[in-house]
Parts: C-alpha cells; structure tokens; sequence
C-alpha cells in the first residue's frame, strides 16, 4: 500500500498523489504491543481500528492467537488513550456480524471487541468510543467469491457449504460510508450497521458459473459457521432504530444511554438476518453485474478496489 500511494502517478492526479504524500504515513506496527499502539496514537484526532484476525476457522483452531489480536488489541488502544490522556476525539470499533449472538471464536472475540470500545465511554469519556458492525464485503481477500473465480477458472467443482446458507452482500464503498456516518453521527456507544441486500450462496455460486458445465459439490458446514448471518439480535432488536440507510443500536449500559438523544419512534424490536429478505437470483445476478463481479468482468471479476 506505501508503494502504490508513493509511486503511483497519472497526469490527471499528480496533484493529488503528492498532497498524498506529505500527508499519508506508514508505520510498522502490532495492535497486540502496548508501546507500539502508544506510538502511533499521538497526534491523532480519530483513530480506526480495523486489525482483526477475521477468518472463522483460522480463529477456531488458534483462539489464543484470536483473542491477542480482537480483544488485547482493542484493549491496547483503550489503555493507551486513558493512561496517557491523549486527545483522541474519536475511535471506531469495525466489527462484523459474527460478534452478534456469537457461536464461534472469531465471533465471541469480535463482540468483545465491541464492550471494550463500548465501556471506553464510561472510563474516559473525554473521547467518543462508538463501533460499526457489517457482513462480508464484496471480493475481499479470503472470501468466498475470490474462491468461486479460483474454482470455475480452474474448471474444477465450485464448493459450497450449504444450499441453504444466506449471506449479506456489501461493497467495499458502503463499508468505507457506514463508518463515515458512524463518525459523522454516532453518540457515544451506539453501533451503525448498514441494510445491504443478502442472497444464497448457493445462487452466487451459480450466477457466476453461468452456461459453463461445472458441478457444485456440497462439502458442509466449516468449524463455526453460520447458515444465516445476524447483524441484530432480538435482544438488541429493543434498542434499534432506523436511521434511514442504516440501523443505530444503541448501548445497553445506562450511563450511556441517557447521553443518547431520546427516540421519538419505536425501536426495530426484532432480529436483523440474511434470511429476512433474500434477493432472487436475478437480482443477485444484477449486483454481480453491478460491481463487476462476473467472470470475465475487469481482469477475470475481481476489482482492486474491492479487495481489503
């Protein structure tokens, strides 16, 4: 990332590649070393934190190594905030719908991730600790669709977990605009998650297959998957309102909740999933299309924009 900012030119942005320059700065750095997270803190006015051991298996074999990362890690910068008074205005905590109602590693980390950030409020409220929460973006490294690309260029079976398994399906640019708004307007503790449409799998996996002969092969659900993604629980359904593109969920502990503007509308009062409202498979097809996802589609589908 440092060399593609640093060296990358066009006779239309080099004006903008060099403000760039003077003003991005790369350090090396571990979110799990105290003095590391001390370092990189001073002077910033908003501090985002997305470093987090993501993949649900990876996280279930090694939940040591989940838990050093989405829980220290996030401690790490609460720590250093408070014992050095520094003047952050802002952190954001990015977590993901795995932390709702948690039944694996990667999950039951994430959500801790959430109350650490979300008590921040209470032990130094001289800065603003609020979280976002989202599913899986688009094509990101790791994800499903980069596999499907992988299988049918290959020209092997195209694999899927469950025909049943549902999954939001949010690109890369809502992601960047829910924490954007998170910043904009969130209160203390509250958490934005965006509505972003869901859809099977297993209708993925056949819109980008299209005409081409290739067998799906149903190989079962993965250490600690979900078949339906929650981005809302029922008991949090109570404290969720809509804020037009978006849900605002606010904190359980009273203190913050009395700092929170008071609702004039009712609360959402259920559970946001992927199998609320699925997409049909020509819609889904259609967001495909849309972010240039389809095989074939800017260098075999996958946009360099998309991936994270």
């Amino acid at each position: 990332m440092r060399v593609a900012y640093s060296t990358l030119k066009s006779p239309t942005d080099d004006v903008i590649y060099d403000n760039f320059r003077r003003l991005l700065t790369f350090r090396i750095g571990d979110i799990r070393d105290y003095s590391s997270v001390c370092g990189v803190l001073r002077g910033v006015n908003i501090v985002i934190n997305a470093a987090a051991l993501k993949q649900v298996p990876s996280c279930e074999y090694f939940p040591h190594e989940a838990t050093l990362t989405n829980v220290l890690g996030p401690s790490n910068i609460v720590r250093a905030i408070e014992e050095n008074d520094l003047p952050i205005e802002t952190v954001v905590g990015v977590s993901t719908d795995k932390a709702c109602l948690p039944i694996n590693a990667m999950g039951m980390t994430k959500a801790l991730q959430e109350r650490i950030f979300i008590s921040g409020n209470i032990t130094y409220p001289k800065t603003r600790f609020i979280c976002v929460r989202y599913g899986n973006v688009l094509a990101s490294r790791g994800s499903v669709i980069p596999l499907f690309h992988e299988q049918i260029k290959t020209g092997g079976q195209v694999t899927i977990t469950t025909s049943d398994m549902t999954r939001f399906l949010l690109p890369l640019s809502h992601a960047v605009t829910t924490i954007a708004t998170a910043i904009a307007h969130a209160k203390p503790g509250e958490t934005y998650i965006p509505k972003i449409p869901a859809a099977k799998i297993i209708d993925v996996a056949n819109a980008l297959i299209g005409d081409r002969k290739l067998q799906i092969k149903i190989i079962g659900i993965r250490p600690g998957e979900k078949i339906h993604e929650l981005m809302i629980s029922p008991e949090e359904g109570i404290r969720a309102f809509d804020r037009g593109d978006f849900y605002v969920i606010k904190p359980m502990l009273p203190e913050l909740l009395s700092m929170s503007d008071q609702e004039n509308e009712n609360p959402r009062g259920r559970s946001y999933g992927s199998n609320d409202d699925i997409m049909t498979f020509e819609q889904t097809v259609e967001l495909l299309k849309k972010y240039k996802l389809m095989i074939g589609d800017n260098r075999d589908g996958i946009d360099e924009e998309l991936l994270c």
